[in-house]
């Protein structure tokens, strides 16, 4: 049995479908899901963890602020999960994000394996609604190019990793398989819809004030530090996703299968 937290998400759903497929018995764990839980509250994870084998674990955004990780960790293991994988950020090997996550996994004393995804190709969905009601895309640093990740790849590593022995001990940093820039998104979405969008380049201060709507002020700063002014290891494309499965998908591919959302 193999417990999917997060079971929801971008990452999440694609994970579950992945399992599934795979002849694994799977448990989708979230807050919506027939097996609910909050992190925030370990202990409500307890049901949906007896007799699994292993757990894929995410955080939800507001966990950092009022959640206690290696509380989960200590119900993991109490529960005789032999097998973690983690999903954590690329940021914390650049050391832009606290380690307290990955510490907590991986002075468990249980197999982990962390995954250090860079910027999600997922992150688009932002640009949805103004992109179908406008047909313009918003955002700032529109040439400063990142290789975002599919989190459909991030979800087949996770899998892999879940299901197999030789991934033990090992942190995989996840990218796309080339560098990508908002002005460059636009015309991917425009071409997978099949009309012109328009880009609009944000200064930093107003990519800020809209950013903080919804996210912490650290993680927006963090997040607008990265995007503005990458370092050389934040900008390179890692080789684990080519490695692990043969193939790393594109944002163009991304974008073409959920055209239908910008439409």
């Amino acid at each position: 049995m193999i417990v999917v937290t997060g079971a929801t998400g971008n990452v999440g759903r694609p994970l579950v479908e992945t399992l599934v497929a795979a002849g694994e018995q799977v448990r989708a764990v979230s807050r919506r899901q027939s097996f609910t839980a909050d992190m925030s509250q370990p202990e409500t994870l307890k049901p949906a963890l007896d007799g699994a084998e292993a757990a894929f674990l995410m955080t939800p955004p507001d966990f950092l602020a009022n959640g206690d990780f290696g509380a989960v960790v200590d119900v993991v293991r109490a529960a005789g999960v032999q097998r973690v994988v983690l999903l954590s950020s690329q940021g914390v090997g650049t050391q832009r994000h606290p380690s307290a996550l990955e510490d907590a996994v991986t002075e468990s004393g249980l197999e982990w394996t962390i995954l250090r995804p860079g910027n999600f190709n997922s992150n688009a969905f932002q640009w949805a609604e103004s992109v179908r009601t406008r047909r313009v895309l918003e955002a700032p640093y529109g040439d400063v190019l990142l290789p975002a990740v599919d989190p459909a790849d991030i979800a087949d590593v996770a899998a892999l990793a879940l299901r197999e022995p030789n991934h033990g001990g090992t942190i995989y940093t996840l990218t796309g398989p080339e560098p990508i820039g908002p002005r460059r998104m636009t015309a991917a979405i425009a071409e997978a819809i099949g009309e012109p969008v328009q880009f609009v380049e944000l200064s930093h201060e107003e990519a800020r004030a809209r950013m903080l709507t919804y996210m912490p002020e650290p993680v927006v700063e963090a997040t607008l530090g990265v995007l503005g002014a990458p370092s050389l290891e934040e900008q390179a494309v890692s080789p684990d996703i080519e490695r692990l499965l043969g193939r790393a998908r594109t944002f163009t591919d991304w974008a073409t299968r959920n055209a239908l959302t910008f439409a």
